[in-house]
């Protein structure tokens, strides 16, 4: 199969689950495309079956704001002409399905039907997508995808709860490459950090006032009260500055390290004795997953597609949001050195439920589901 993914090149979880795919795709013998503005962050070329499109766009002295949707339907059509592809998978709706869209109707001019698979990750849905601004557009290029799938049971039930949405919505969740995160101590590594023997905490993400930062500084500023800790910090974005500043307020700037972004998180995931979630809304928790593959248990907020993941006692904790004296009391039970090895053993065993060679399976299938669709809606039309 020829599959062309289309995601944002970043750090982000949509962009790092499109990647991801589509290298567990290329490796199943699937030729897989990626179409996006750079390449994204953790894509490699050392499998024959994936290949890179850079969207080009220009800037003129006419255009406030350079037009990539445009530039994005523009490629995709040229993708899909040149290499045969037989789908589109869009990951992130905005604005790649209403690019899609607008690729797949120029296709049909040219006589190519290319069926269009729209995942949705989160915040596509639950923020950005409900402005005014852009509803009607999302809702109808939702709409028009041939498919379309959500990383949770809470996205599709948020989904369906903000947008009128027709289309029957596949819940896929995300997933990671165990042999990727598979726990290689780095001793130095932690001792460097931790001379002491000190519980190391970390918390991973894109620094947004949704991501609570502040109650990150604040749990862990009373955890390092009560027992010998660090903090690392991994990340970068608008709250970062004021967590340096809590953190020199609480007098504790000495036991935590801003490390900003790392592609690599898993190294230092893999010496951590707990990670910290505390989330307004997560759509699922990849970093939670990613954390857990590392043998690391979670305490998280209860919202969103968290309660998907996380099992609450076993991988760890989850509180209600902004409950910062639970989530405290709860940290300091799992880091207790009676209670840890086995929320880590825990945490590892639900990981292993979500690795990609479990997951990978149901996005063929999906595909294949798609596929057959296409093939009788073009069968349809041709005999009109």
């Amino acid at each position: 199969m020829k599959i062309g993914i289309v995601c944002y090149p970043t750090f982000g979880g949509s962009g790092v689950v499109a990647t991801e795919l589509g290298k567990a795709l290329a490796k199943e013998g699937h030729q897989v495309h990626f179409i996006t503005y750079s390449q994204p962050s953790r894509l490699d070329f050392l499998n024959e079956n994936l290949y890179y499109h850079e969207v080009e766009f220009r800037s003129y002295p006419l255009f406030e704001y350079p037009p990539y949707e445009l530039a994005l339907a523009s490629k995709m059509v040229s993708v899909v002409r040149n290499e045969g592809l037989d789908l589109l998978h869009v990951h992130y709706a905005i604005p790649h399905a209403s690019a899609a869209y607008m690729a797949k109707q120029i296709l049909k001019t040219h006589g190519i039907y290319i069926p269009v698979v729209t995942t949705l990750h989160g915040t596509d849905i639950t923020l950005v997508g409900k402005d005014a601004s852009y509803e009607p557009v999302v809702t109808f290029s939702i709409n028009q995808s041939d498919g379309v799938t959500s990383v949770s049971e809470d996205l599709k039930r948020e989904t369906y709860h903000s947008f009128k949405i027709t289309r029957e919505i596949e819940v896929i969740p995300n997933f990671i490459d165990l042999e990727k995160f598979k726990k290689q101590k780095k001793d130095h590594f932690k001792k460097a950090i931790c001379p002491h023997g000190e519980s190391l905490i970390v918390h991973t993400s894109n620094f947004r006032r949704v991501k609570r930062i502040g109650d990150v500084m604040t749990i862990f500023n009373n955890i390092h009260k009560e027992i010998p800790s660090k903090l690392l910090m991994i990340g970068d974005g608008p709250e970062r500055s004021p967590a340096e500043t809590m953190a020199r307020e609480f007098g504790i700037n000495d036991a935590v390290r801003f490390l900003g972004k790392q592609e690599a998180v898993e190294e230092v995931l893999s010496v951590a004795d707990l990670f910290l979630m505390p989330s307004e809304k997560e759509s699922f928790g990849l970093a939670a997953l990613e954390a857990m593959a590392c043998e690391v248990p979670v305490i998280s907020s209860n919202t969103g597609g968290i309660p998907e993941l996380m099992v609450q006692g076993v991988t760890g904790f989850m509180s209600n949001v902004g409950d910062v004296e639970d989530m405290t009391r709860k940290s300091l039970f799992v880091l207790d050195k009676n209670n840890l090895p086995k929320f880590k053993e825990n945490a590892l065993a639900r990981a292993k439920e979500f690795d990609i060679t479990n997951i990978l399976p149901l996005y063929e299938r999906y595909y294949e589901k798609v596929l057959q669709k296409a093939t009788a809606i073009r069968s349809i039309e041709s005999t009109n």
